[in-house]
Order: structure tokens, then C-alpha cells, then sequence
């Protein structure tokens, strides 16, 4: 029993260290958060155009979708670009060598031109408010009473966002 306070009294001796001080020092973290966003789009599909019935007196409309996801508290602006087939002024959609005129908007009543490349185009402003995915509607139109060919007509505009 001698042998075994003994054994524990020198483990305890040997076990706790002695210290002659202590100091201290602040360790610094830091990140940063940078501005990103992603932009995606669903197409205007405005469907069949009859320029001798339907839409002889009655514009075609449609919609499609940008789809945008921003760092949340980011600004940034949405521009749509003039098309392949721009002419006077005007986006142009083509089947072989014929056209049929087209607008794209930023609002349901389509008096506000998407696209800084047209005359009185402006961007589309957006102000992320989470870094959750945001639909933004495009409101597009084919005016009534073109008279153009049959066939199958498209067009391809490039949607930026600058951030």
C-alpha cells in the first residue's frame, strides 16, 4: 500500500507541469464577399403569326424569361442586345431570306423597349435581395399586319448582365 501512494504521489509530481507566467495575443480572421451573378434564359415563344386573320389588325404577344441569381446586395443591370438580324432600327426575326419584325419589353403594357442598342432601349435595373434565383419577365411583340412569307422565323438576342 506504501508502494502505491508512493507510485501516485511522484505521478502527480511529474504530471502537473509548473508554469512561471501566461500571455495572450488576438488572432485576427477575415473574408471577403464578392459581387457574382448568373443569368439564364427561358425564349420568347410567341407561337403562330396570321397576318391575314388573326393578327391582321391585332399584335402577337408573348413572354419569356431571364432568370438571374446575384450575391445578395448586389446591383446590377440587365440588357438585352439588338439580335441578329436588326434593320432600321428594329429587331428582326428570319426564315431564309425574310423577316418578321419583333419588340422586346420591360413592362405588360410593352412601352418600356428592353435593349440599350434601340432607340429609347434602357436596361433593366435589379437589386438582389437574397442570392436566391429571380424570374424577370421579357415582354416581347410582333406587330400586327406584316406581310411576310411562310415559314419558320428566329432569332437569337444575347442577355447580359453586368454586375
Amino acid at each position: 500500500m506504501k508502494r502505491t501512494i508512493l507510485s501516485l504521489a511522484v505521478l502527480s509530481l511529474i504530471s502537473i507541469p509548473a508554469f512561471a507566467g501566461s500571455a495572450t495575443a488576438n488572432l485576427n480572421v477575415s473574408a471577403s464577399v464578392a459581387a457574382v451573378c448568373t443569368i439564364s434564359t427561358a425564349p420568347v415563344a410567341f407561337g403562330a403569326y396570321d397576318p391575314v386573320v388573326a393578327n391582321a389588325a391585332t399584335d402577337l404577344n408573348g413572354t419569356g424569361t431571364v432568370t438571374v441569381a446575384c450575391t445578395k446586395g448586389a446591383s446590377a443591370t440587365i440588357d438585352l442586345g439588338n439580335g441578329n438580324n436588326l434593320s432600321g432600327g428594329s429587331r428582326r426575326m428570319s426564315s431564309g431570306s425574310d423577316f418578321l419584325n419583333y419588340s422586346l419589353y420591360k413592362d405588360a403594357a410593352r412601352t418600356q423597349v428592353w435593349g440599350t442598342g434601340l432607340a429609347g432601349g434602357t436596361t433593366y435595373t435589379y437589386n438582389s435581395a437574397s442570392k436566391a434565383a429571380t424570374n424577370v419577365t421579357v415582354y416581347g411583340k410582333v406587330p400586327q399586319a406584316q406581310d411576310v412569307t411562310v415559314g419558320a422565323y428566329s432569332d437569337v438576342v444575347l442577355a447580359t448582365i453586368n454586375y
